[in-house]
């Protein structure tokens, strides 16, 4: 065996190692987790903060259906903050109450952070894995996912006004399969809470993130408190961009492809409608963070 085949086995070998340990620690989220009492007593509170922090606006909410399962798909911004998250979540729960069945998808990272993670469960994040989609669906909730992932989430912050799912269609399949209409959710100022200068995938795939932690970013900004940030790993301090996030009318996707899906042509007709949307509200924006 050549020296570099040895190097290369090697480092496979430690990868591989990573991610079973990584895997290991990571908590799997139950969707019974999810706990009402603890979100009918702390929404008000979470509202009133992200109403006074990121000045939040949030748009549509009559055009979800009133019962019954659904698909929200949403463009992500802000890091590994991502406080449109919050902002979306807390919106919902506040307009059906805490006892519509809704649940959210997140990187198993974001479930692992302690504390955090913990909260989280308690408010309906499970871990982005399409069985725990599938279900939840199945038993009639809502579901917030974010297609682009940790790519769109650390695009560079001039990429705000763009909706980046890099080609991803799952939730397509996903909506397509369980026969659920799909509401488009979009949102604005997340990405200016701190400035993304690269999202990293060459250093990513060099480190093998992917492989070790499902990673195809190792982003570098600017952000508090850090000053630069490489890696995001540990959060910060979001500045308070106004943050404006709007539902959008449901797609029923048979209507759009007939009685077999064309995943492109409902790829397009989907991220279409909401590049339009998030377009209109970028340019609805006068200033940075001010909004």
């Amino acid at each position: 065996m050549s020296v570099f085949r040895l190097v290369g086995a090697t480092a496979d070998h430690a990868t591989n190692w990573v991610a079973r340990q990584v895997k290991a620690r990571v908590p799997t989220a139950d969707p019974a987790d999810r706990d009402p009492k603890f979100i009918a007593d702390t929404m008000d509170l979470g509202w009133r903060l992200v109403r006074l922090y990121f000045r939040a606006e949030v748009r549509g909410l009559e055009r979800i259906p009133e019962r019954g399962p659904v698909l929200l798909v949403s463009n992500h911004s802000g890091g590994n903050v991502s406080p449109e998250v919050l902002v979306t979540t807390l919106a919902f729960v506040r307009r059906f109450g805490p006892h519509r069945p809704f649940f959210q998808l997140a990187h198993d990272m974001v479930m692992a952070y302690p504390m955090i993670g913990s909260l989280l469960r308690r408010f309906g994040t499970v871990n982005a894995d399409p069985g725990n989609a599938e279900q939840a669906l199945r038993d009639g909730a809502a579901v917030l996912v974010y297609p682009g992932g940790d790519w769109e989430v650390h695009r560079p912050t001039w990429e705000e006004d763009r909706v980046d799912f890099a080609g991803r269609t799952g939730f397509l399949r996903l909506a397509w399969n369980e026969r659920v209409p799909i509401v488009p959710v979009v949102n604005i100022g997340a990405q200016q809470t701190q400035l993304v200068l690269t999202r990293g995938d060459r250093i990513a795939r060099l480190l093998r993130l992917d492989r070790m932690l499902r990673l195809k970013v190792f982003p570098i900004s600017i952000a508090l408190p850090w000053g630069l940030d490489i890696g995001d790993l540990a959060g910060h301090l979001p500045l308070p961009s106004k943050i404006t996030v709007e539902f959008l009318d449901p797609i029923d996707l048979r209507a759009v492809s007939g009685p077999e899906l064309d995943l492109q042509a409902a790829y397009r007709h989907v991220t279409g409608i909401m590049q339009d949307a998030l377009t209109r509200l970028d340019e609805e924006r006068n200033l940075p963070i001010v909004g």
